[in-house]
């Protein structure tokens, strides 16, 4: 059962549309936070995906981050793919154009 904390990540995270990505840091701002490893932690969790996308979150610097609870592997190549699949580009494993597409909260 997701904490209090995790349903509000969810709930700002579907907010997030397609072709777009947002940070752990914007998660947590918008959520009026600082716990951006605890949105994190969260997004680990998610037993809503891929209805709450959490393959669109990134870390602040446009690096990939982690996904599904790697940090590296198959599962961040998924992450990847996914995200190139929604138009998203890359460069050196870093979000190309961060600011064209970060979602703002």
């Amino acid at each position: 059962m997701p904490t209090e904390f995790a349903k509000k990540v969810y709930k700002q995270l579907k907010k997030v549309p397609k072709g777009k990505i947002t940070t752990y840091k914007e998660i947590a701002k918008s959520i009026n936070s600082k716990a951006y490893q605890a949105v994190g932690t969260a997004l680990k969790n998610n037993p809503y995906a891929p209805k709450v996308p959490c393959h669109r979150v990134i870390s602040n610097n446009g690096s990939i981050g982690g996904f599904k609870g790697f940090k590296q592997g198959s599962t961040i190549n998924e992450k990847i793919q996914m995200l190139k699949n929604e138009g998203i580009k890359f460069e050196k494993e870093k979000v190309k154009n961060l600011e064209d597409v970060l979602f703002r909260f």
